[in-house]
């Protein structure tokens, strides 16, 4: 597939995916919840679950700890 963008969201405690369209554009922002108070500050893409597929981890600098966000598609 086509790169997508992952940003990590630190004032508003979430995830965001932007979905590459592939005409040099990208669909909105969906976003993925991290927690109250987690303020995620890095995130990086990498199968941790061995499927194949691409998660998402979380370094999270207010609650510091790492999160993990599953790819089920």
């Amino acid at each position: 597939g086509k790169p997508d963008i992952i940003v990590a969201n630190h004032g508003s405690n979430n995830v965001g995916l932007l979905l590459n369209i592939g005409n040099g554009t990208f669909a909105a922002q969906a976003t993925y919840s991290t927690g109250s108070g987690s303020n995620p500050y890095y995130v990086v893409a990498a199968d941790v679950n061995g499927d194949g597929k691409p998660d998402i981890s979380v370094a999270n600098y207010g609650s510091n700890n790492i999160g993990v966000l599953l790819n089920h598609c």
